[in-house]
């Protein structure tokens, strides 16, 4: 929202000349020409090596995405097709067009093409003259095409490597091995992805597919300019010890094109705001220094005019334009960002009688429990990823009472639209440098080019109220600690590659720009530990410190007591298969087997199957139907109870962490599961499906995230102990109710406790406690395995809390549980974007599942789910419930009625 009396607005006039011969001219507006284009203008074509393809393009755009539209190739993630199309990448390819020059552009000084993104080893012509070269995915370029260009007709042509080819021609080179060579076999990749500049997970990950594709997948450009124009506006936000009085130290970037190194723009700057008046101040720009930074205030504002994350606040947002002119006053260059007042501090201090470090964030002075996920790139073919699917996935995490993501490290710097959506809905970033799980090169060249790639990273997103903190890799100070690639026989060698890469370098970066949030030099790490130990700790999980990532597929995660007790939880997760109306895109009716070969070749995390089939026979029986498209229905509905439930423990465990301390561990202030979405249809840790479609994951998340919750835990000594946990409301008048219910007894009654409470956030808090065998004998309950227990927070008679189960016994071994017959009462539709659906049962249904099958395919292929429900998932508990569905594209209602198909545990075994 845009609030005049706070915005301001920022107007450079640059009434510039130079000290030669050039301070003659009158400057003359910018002109830009862009070179991007649709399928539909025929303006881009591309070709392969020896052109036996020669078809029309996009750009952005590249091979694989130009193949299928011109329908020479399917859907690349069809069955074994990651594999079967690796010819795509192993070719070069050529993007070319014709475009035209008129003569105004050749009045101008400077002449210049912008490439905001070549992916990724690429040679750049126009008239067959070479105008530049790129080796990192992550650069943005600025060459002068004033030799190559005429007036009139030209042609730019942007002839691509294999990245596979050059990745290993690069290891080859280098004078000593880098692991790891190859990622593990289970994922069907490429060797040697820390060997080229290019988005990691490209060349495979252990959830994703090995495309390494080859494009333009960012903006190509033409801009025609005198003296400068503005590339950057970096806003930063400082305030004082009370958060009441803020400043704004603001830096503007310029392309000064080929302004000679001994010239200089002689720049006049008014700078309007309804606080003050900066005018007319005399600057110097060249080309040593294309920059200015100015410092405004002192602005008095109150809380809700801050930034905030979601839920605790509003998400205020102020324009602020930079419009750069000549004396004329004519229009040269203008940038607009929005940016927000907040401050971010990383607390790392000791803990009170113990030893450790804490690790958590003050948003604007108030300490936040940061909740959310893991984000990786939503698509092989980044031209795909349009700004409607990042606003459907990023509003589903908020929707899930979710206020963080993790930007993680072997994918991409988003794209700008990511961050500005992040900034309206109140998502906290926690911002990979993109280095992940290997060993990297630090020859001066590689050390150059990473450089080059965070300075203008920093650049570009560094405004953005929504960046909470830095982080310089993805697991490798682990993974060199640990020795996971071998390197502990040489490990003082790869620990000074480690220091000159993500210290000398990126930290280095980094801090030349003021951009008031925090910086840690991994993730997991331990933080100012870290750093003491020569930014290699002896044990980087340390749960005394930093951040850890913890998975454990062995452990029962019904047992509570496996997990750790850090203090900050960056990774976590287990995997499931996302729905069979998925699979189906890309699948046909042999493959809907857990033993079949697609099914073998889709889970690229080695033992998969075996480790979610493992979780789910501790505590679930397998399904008796017969139909192997019903059993394989039913092997997917059990992988996402199994995932849903461990992610419920584990995070219910950290949350109840943050106020408390055991031997030193805890005060966990974190959780951020892995992860949020999917790059294709396969088994993953996601929450999220491919094209949108929710979990049962991530419907247990709008719970067990909520803002007021209740967690309970079996202790191991027989206490059953029930804490509350609030994150930004203080609660006063409020009660604890527990229930012990059977499995057997519908309506009818059961016992309670009521327990009065109040407490302040952000806390949790110990609210009641008894033994389990007096807990279950006080409550009539003569066999747990026929019982279960309710939690929820109350206020009067307004529940404040989502109601939370606790359960007793593995579902396996429960008594009592009878098959229900749920029927579909009625469904209405109040409104254009929401259906109600009213449900009966006979008897208690856990884990009702609601989904769509059988329904027309989407006909917008990059955003293609129909919606989502209110709740799903959910224990059906009172003979009628009503859920709606909540419409993202047009469905009729008869379609609707006719898809929707629902199924209860007992299902699968009757």
């Amino acid at each position: 929202m845009l609030r005049a009396k706070i915005c301001a607005i920022f107007l450079i006039f640059l009434d510039i000349h130079c000290v030669s011969s050039r301070a003659k001219n009158v400057y003359k507006k910018t002109i830009e020409v862009p070179l991007n284009g649709e399928y539909d203008t025929f303006s881009w074509r591309i070709h392969n090596a020896n052109r036996s393809y020669d078809l029309v393009a996009s750009v952005p755009g590249g091979a694989h995405t130009a193949l299928m539209h011109n329908a020479n190739i399917g859907d690349p993630y069809y069955r074994f097709r990651d594999v079967e199309y690796r010819w795509i990448a192993n070719d070069a390819w050529t993007l070319y067009r014709n475009f035209s020059l008129q003569d105004d552009v050749f009045e101008r000084e400077s002449l210049v093409m912008v490439a905001d993104g070549l992916d990724t080893i690429a040679n750049v012509s126009i008239n067959g003259l070479f105008v530049g070269r790129s080796d990192n995915m992550f650069h943005r370029h600025e060459w002068d095409i004033r030799a190559q260009v005429k007036k009139g007709l030209n042609n730019v042509t942007v002839t691509f490597s294999p990245a596979p080819e050059y990745a290993l021609n690069q290891s080859a080179k280098y004078s000593y091995d880098v692991p790891p060579d190859c990622p593990a076999p289970a994922q069907n990749g490429i060797c040697h992805m820390n060997f080229i500049r290019k988005e990691q997970s490209s060349f495979s990950w252990d959830w994703g597919p090995a495309f390494a594709p080859q494009g333009i997948w960012r903006n190509l450009t033409i801009v025609a300019f005198d003296a400068a124009v503005i590339q950057d506006v970096l806003v930063v936000p400082l305030t004082n010890e009370d958060y009441t009085v803020w400043k704004l130290n603001v830096t503007v970037y310029f392309l000064v094109g080929t302004l000679p190194a001994e010239d200089l723009a002689s720049v006049k700057i008014c700078v309007v705001c309804p606080f003050e008046m900066v005018a007319d101040v005399p600057v110097n720009i060249t080309r040593e220094k294309p920059y200015y930074s100015i410092m405004l205030g002192n602005f008095t504002l109150k809380n809700d005019t801050l930034w905030w994350p979601s839920g605790f606040g509003k998400q205020s947002l102020y324009q602020l334009n930079v419009t750069v002119r000549n004396s004329q006053l004519d229009t040269l260059s203008n940038k607009s960002v929005k940016f927000g007042f907040r401050s971010v501090e990383l607390v790392q201090e000791p803990i009170k009688g113990d030893h450790g470090l804490s690790f958590y964030f003050k948003i604007n002075g108030r300490p936040i429990f940061i909740k959310g996920s893991n984000w990786i790139p939503a698509d092989a073919f980044q031209e795909r990823v349009t700004p409607a699917y990042l606003r459907r996935l990023l509003q589903s995490l908020v929707d899930a009472n979710m206020h963080a993501l993790r930007v993680w490290g072997g994918g991409v710097y988003e794209q700008e639209a990511f961050y500005q959506i992040c900034d309206e809905l109140g998502i906290v970033l926690w911002q990979d440098i993109m280095f992940g799980c290997a060993m990297y090169p630090t020859n001066q060249d590689f050390l150059t080019s990473v450089r080059t790639e965070v300075r203008l990273q920093v650049r570009r997103i560094g405004y953005h109220p929504s960046l909470l903190i830095w982080a310089g890799n993805n697991e490798n100070e682990a993974a060199l600690r640990q020795d996971w690639y071998g390197t502990q026989k040489n490990f003082s060698r790869y620990q000074a590659d480690y220091v000159r890469l993500y210290i000398d370098t990126i930290r280095d970066e980094i801090t030349h720009h003021v951009t008031n949030i925090p910086f840690v030099s991994s993730s997991p790490s331990n933080g100012q530990e870290s750093e003491a130990s020569g930014w290699v700790a002896l044990n980087p999980q340390d749960t005394h410190y930093g951040d850890v990532h913890y998975y454990n597929y062995k452990a029962d995660c019904w047992d509570v007591s496996n997990f750790p007790k850090p203090r900050f939880a960056s990774e976590y997760g287990f995997q499931s298969w996302p729905s069979m109306e998925t699979i189906k895109q890309v699948s046909i009716q042999d493959d809907w087997d857990f033993g079949s070969n697609f099914s073998r070749h889709r889970q690229h995390h080695d033992q998969g199957n075996l480790q979610m089939l493992d979780m789910i026979l501790k505590h679930f029986n397998i399904s008796q139907r017969q139909n192997f498209e019903e059993a394989f229905h039913d092997m997917i509905y059990l992988t996402q109870i199994s995932q849903a439930l461990c992610i419920k423990f584990e995070t219910g465990h950290y949350r109840r962490l943050q106020s408390v301390i055991i031997k030193g561990e805890g005060h966990c202030m974190g959780a951020l599961y892995w992860q949020l979405n999917d790059i294709w249809q396969a088994p993953t840790w996601s929450s999220i499906e491919y094209g949108g479609n929710w979990k049962m994951l991530h419907y247990f998340a709008m719970d067990f995230f909520a803002p007021i919750y209740a967690s309970g835990v079996e202790e191991k000594n027989g206490t059953f102990s029930v804490y509350t946990i609030t994150d930004a409301l203080d609660l006063t008048g409020v009660t604890l109710v527990v229930s012990l219910r059977q499995w057997s007894v519908m309506t009818g009654n059961y016992t309670s406790w009521s327990i009065p409470f109040s407490q302040n956030a952000p806390s949790s808090q110990l609210v009641f406690q008894k033994d389990m065998t007096t807990f279950l004998r006080d409550g009539g309950c003569q066999d747990r395995r026929a019982c279960f227990v309710t939690l929820q927070i109350m206020q009067k008679q307004r529940a404040l809390s989502p109601m939370n189960v606790f359960y007793l016994s593995s579902f396996k071994d429960a008594v009592g549980l009878k098959k229900p017959v749920i029927k579909v009462v009625n469904i209405t539709q109040p409104s254009d974007d929401l259906f109600r659906i009213k449900l009966s049962t006979t008897n208690i249904a856990p884990f009702t599942w609601l989904e769509l099958t059988q329904l027309p395919t989407s006909t917008d292929h990059t955003n293609p789910s129909y919606g989502r429900f209110s709740d799903n998932g959910f224990l059906f508990l009172d003979p009628t419930i009503t859920v709606d569905f909540h419409i993202w594209q047009g469905i009729p209602l008869k379609y609707f009625e006719q898809s929707l198909k629902v199924t209860s545990l007992m299902d699968l075994y009757y």
